[in-house]
């Protein structure tokens, strides 16, 4: 059977199609096969989502053609970051954290976009690129290795063939299921409370952090005065206000929220999700690799799943365009393991932390809570320590890929 393309990705989001680009510009040919049809990824209406994209996420997008279509009126900068702790109603701690990102030197520790600026933008990359095809509204309902490539099977019973496969199609990844891959993690028994709110005063690009004992309200500046809400509370807690009226949300927001911002009301929808950790235990297989959720969901404190999904976006484009420069079989398993141990440790280590983190404040044991409101404290009071946290929250530690660094492949 002839192929289709070089390489087959499964999910078109957010990650699959960044991927996409990554590797067309390259000269790879990659057929993206997304279950949803295209109408529903270009809703002009804003629905209440956005995505906090650290500034090396941000220059991939831009390396890959992306940002340059989001438009600059649509992205907004992300300049200080305020972490506190307190009870809801009751106001924060004295203690506390600001980052600000005057201490490094590159610029905006990210941006703040909404979900339809990105997915509009994806999608007029992906149009330009003559390399990629796009194949909306069908599932894949069977995958088949052998040793010189991979055959998917759709629903209809059209069958696509390949030299790669890429899982980027969720935290429940079929790929991963249909490879035998199974999941290590944990439920968190908290949900996640999603939504946008517009604000009377302007919040001049500062995102906030408040961690109270039931889960942390993280509160994200977007465009002109509005904020994206994503606010953890236990899953019967979330679900109970989640069944409320707008009225009704929005008075139970109120006391968590505070005042600074002024008086607030709903902008787009809401949205709940559950939250867990949940890590496939391997990221590649023969003739297939896992990018994204389908191979790594965290807790949301720190906002890096759609940052860690992108570092993966980077480092695997790198290792298969540098191993088919090479004149290897660039989806050997020997050359799949490459991403799979540049990936694994950075992945651990960010679970791990988003774990101990959740754990850490979301109680009310006051033994606990003086320490870490100590340990806030310490951590605001020392420049060094200050400027490595910024650096974090842009995505500049660690061993980056070219893409996240602002250069080519």
């Amino acid at each position: 059977m002839k192929n289709t393309s070089d390489i087959l990705i499964v999910g078109g989001g957010l990650n699959g199609p960044a991927l996409a680009l990554a590797l067309a510009q390259t000269g790879f040919t990659v057929t993206v096969i997304d279950a949803l049809p295209q109408t529903a990824l270009q809703d002009e209406d804003f629905d209440g989502r956005g995505y906090a994209l650290a500034l090396a996420s941000q220059r991939l997008l831009q390396q890959v053609g992306v940002w340059q279509h989001v438009g600059e009126d649509n992205a907004q900068p992300m300049l200080e970051i305020k972490v506190t702790d307190g009870h809801a109603g009751q106001g924060p701690s004295p203690f506390f954290m600001h980052f600000d990102h005057a201490e490094i030197e590159e610029g905006p520790m990210g941006y703040m976009v909404e979900d339809r600026y990105l997915r509009r933008a994806l999608i007029t990359a992906l149009e330009n690129e003559p390399n990629i095809t796009m194949i909306n509204q069908r599932n894949v309902v069977a995958q088949d290795v052998d040793v010189s490539g991979v055959t998917l099977t759709l629903d209809g019973g059209d069958m696509l063939r390949g030299q790669l496969l890429v899982g980027s199609d969720g935290r429940k990844s079929g790929t991963a299921q249909r490879a035998g891959i199974k999941r290590s993690g944990w439920d968190y028994g908290q949900t996640a409370l999603v939504c946008a709110i517009e604000h009377e005063k302007p919040h001049h690009g500062i995102a906030h952090q408040f961690f109270m004992p039931p889960g942390p309200l993280a509160i994200l500046p977007l465009p002109g005065n509005r904020s994206s809400i994503v606010w953890s509370e236990s899953t019967a807690t979330a679900q109970a206000i989640h069944a409320l009226d707008n009225d009704g949300y929005i008075e139970a927001l109120r006391p968590r929220f505070g005042d600074f911002l002024g008086d607030i009301k709903l902008a787009g929808k809401r949205f709940t999700y559950p939250l867990n950790l949940t890590i496939a235990n391997a990221f590649v297989d023969e003739r297939m690799a896992l990018v994204g959720d389908a191979a790594h969901g965290m807790h949301p404190i720190a906002g890096q799943g759609l940052n860690a999904g992108l570092r993966d976006v980077g480092a695997l484009a790198q290792v298969l365009t540098e191993a088919s420069r090479r004149g290897e079989d660039f989806a050997s398993l020997l050359v799949l393991q490459r991403y799979q141990q540049w990936r694994r440790f950075d992945v651990a280590t960010l679970a791990a932390a988003t774990d101990v983190f959740n754990r850490l404040f979301s109680n009310n044991n006051p033994v606990l809570r003086l320490g870490r409101d100590i340990g806030m404290g310490v951590v605001g009071s020392l420049p060094g320590l200050r400027r490595s946290f910024v650096r974090e929250a842009a995505g500049l530690t660690g061993d980056l890929p070219n893409l996240l660094v602002g250069k080519a492949i």
